[in-house]
């Protein structure tokens, strides 16, 4: 299919630009103001959003370059997922696209054991993509998602414990001179997490 030549983490970073063009800004700016709400972490969890099982995932715990930064805690909504299995890796029939009400929401844990709202992100499960009838993948601000999959090859995790997916993060609430759109940002830390439990 010809959604699977797209980007990986790893490429991801080749293809984004630190600074937002006008067309991107209008739509994220949007986005931001949609999830405004999230910055308080109880609002998303009365709307059943959940912690992810991977915890607070940086880019030296899978594997990848310490410099590309973190992302922060995934928090998930499986209704809008669609989840339909948790082991051995989570898997669901997702084929939502609207980042006014995402999927996913992203948090820095603070020193004060406070969560602080960074980035929204969706995702599609490849299978479910593929099923609805699409041929190319999802796209945002003109950015098609990056494809998720684990590469046999090496040991990186670079699904985060998730079946194959498309997915595109955007970085709404904090600057990522990487790319608004790229997985890891530099300017996030797990310094501060604990255990999820916390949360």
């Amino acid at each position: 299919m010809k959604w699977m030549i797209f980007a990986s983490v790893g490429m991801a970073f080749g293809c984004a630009g630190s600074v937002a063009v006008a067309g991107e800004a209008e739509e994220i700016a949007a986005v931001r103001e949609a999830t405004a709400k999230y910055q308080d972490v109880s609002v998303a969890l009365a709307e059943r959003f959940i912690p992810a099982p991977s915890g607070c995932i940086t880019a030296a715990g899978e594997g990848l370059p310490p410099e590309w930064g973190a992302m922060g805690i995934h928090y998930i909504h499986p209704g809008i997922l669609k989840i339909t299995a948790t082991e051995p890796r989570v898997d669901g029939g997702s084929t939502h696209t609207d980042f006014l009400n995402p999927a996913i929401l992203m948090y820095e844990p603070q020193a004060d054991g406070s969560l602080e709202l960074i980035a929204v992100e969706n995702l599609v499960f490849v299978k479910a993509w593929a099923e609805a009838g699409h041929d190319d993948p999802p796209v945002f601000a003109g950015k098609p998602f990056g494809l998720m999959a684990d590469d046999p090859n090496t040991a990186i995790d670079e699904a985060h414990e998730f079946e194959p997916h498309l997915d595109r993060h955007v970085w709404t609430l904090r600057e990522n001179p990487s790319g608004v759109f790229t997985p890891f940002n530099p300017n996030v830390t797990c310094e501060h997490f604990t255990e999820i439990a916390d949360y």
